[in-house]
């Protein structure tokens, strides 16, 4: 198989910010990461509220 010629995309994006760049978009990207988890556990503990709510009132 033979390589491709096209150049390493990554490496191109990473010698094209500074560090403090880099530091910045991934600090940023965590930050995201957080709170979309935060929000998918609150999320779930209201569906769960709910849930057991109509199912102690159903019976």
């Amino acid at each position: 198989m033979k390589p491709s010629n096209l150049p390493n995309l990554r490496r191109l994006f990473v010698e094209a910010r500074s560090e403090i760049e880099e530091s910045s978009y991934s600090r940023n990207a965590f930050y995201n990461l957080v709170l979309f988890m935060s929000s998918v556990a609150v999320f779930s503990l209201v569906a769960q509220r709910l849930t057991s709510g109509k199912a102690v009132g159903a019976t």
